[in-house]
């Protein structure tokens, strides 16, 4: 271990082979608090390698209760959270269009830890029980085209970090690692990043995953496309800055974002969005999700085609009534 932090205080970087092994040390509680707490600072300071991030990723997705939904093709929608922004749940709202627009979505959420509702707190507002039962994700699957996996009950071995990541109160790399270990690793992914070098470091990486994926980041700070000024938008294909006009959107105000200050408001303005009640800034900015979304299964359409599969989930009762058999598959 003092080998170790001796190479990372000299700026040496880990192969992806080292950095599982320190991950299972990790993981496997064989390091003290303080021996841990130094990692982690290590890592914020000097910042993670791509071969480092995938050897920590694969040591957690080893420790995972796993799940197998390879069939159906899912993706995930996912920001990192930690822009400060405190929105709704754009990106959980964004998976029932996908949903009700015929695809298949296998959402990864936990708790919100830096904005006032996560995506299992509006789950849990409309009495979603969570499971890990391999038969019951899949019932849910078959019976509505989305899953929902409650983070805790997938990776235990995040516990085992977390006095230390609640001692220290900073961002970490679990913070990052956190969108890459969906348990049952699906073969597409929508990832929304705070800035411009987390989203370069997503991009190698999951290039290297080799799965389909587009990284966005609004260049004003959110870790989604929040149409609040110009986003950029990384894929395995192009790379590309949208102007919300350019895509026939008005430029969203930042406060028309804002998620309340409880779960329950945040849930209102979800409920809001899928029965089509809500302002056209907190609609618009799930369809642009949505649409992107909807871009990395079907490349080959534009992403003005995208918008309009997602227009019609929405506008046509598709994605609420995903929602409603969502609710009544997982109650």
């Amino acid at each position: 271990m003092r080998q170790t932090l001796q190479r990372l205080f000299n700026h040496e970087t880990l192969n992806r082979e080292e950095a599982y092994r320190l991950m299972e040390h990790i993981t496997h509680g064989d390091l003290n608090d303080t021996q841990t707490a130094a990692l982690l600072t290590v890592f914020q300071m000097r910042g993670v390698k791509v071969d480092e991030l995938i050897g920590f990723r694969e040591a957690l997705l080893a420790t995972r209760i796993p799940v197998d939904l390879k069939a159906y093709r899912p993706i995930d929608i996912v920001g990192t959270g930690g822009d400060g922004k405190n929105t709704f749940n754009i990106s959980t709202c964004a998976c029932f269009v996908v949903a009700g627009a015929g695809y298949h979505v296998a959402k990864h959420g936990n708790y919100g830890a830096t904005s006032v509702s996560g995506a299992s707190n509006v789950m849990e507002l409309h009495g979603v029980r969570f499971t890990n039962r391999q038969d019951q994700l899949e019932r849910s699957m078959e019976g509505c085209g989305m899953v929902f996996m409650h983070a805790p009950l997938f990776n235990p071995a995040m516990k085992v970090v977390a006095p230390v990541r609640k001692t220290i109160q900073v961002r970490t790399l679990f913070n990052l690692l956190g969108p890459l270990i969906n348990p049952c690793q699906p073969d597409y992914q929508l990832l929304g990043v705070a800035d411009l070098p987390q989203m370069r470091l997503y991009t190698n990486t999951l290039q290297k995953l080799g799965i389909g994926f587009a990284v966005v980041n609004n260049l004003d700070g959110y870790d989604e496309i929040s149409l609040t000024d110009e986003f950029k938008v990384m894929t395995n294909l192009y790379e590309t800055i949208y102007r919300p006009s350019e895509l026939s959107f008005p430029t969203v105000l930042q406060e028309e974002l804002y998620g309340g200050s409880t779960p329950q408001d945040a849930a209102r303005i979800f409920d809001r969005v899928l029965q089509g009640e809500a302002t056209r800034p907190q609609t618009d900015c799930v369809l642009i999700n949505a649409s992107f979304a909807i871009q990395v299964m079907e490349p080959a359409k534009s992403i003005e085609e995208c918008v309009a599969l997602a227009r019609e989930s929405l506008l046509s009762g598709k994605a609420l009534r995903t929602f409603r058999k969502f609710i009544e598959l997982n109650n």
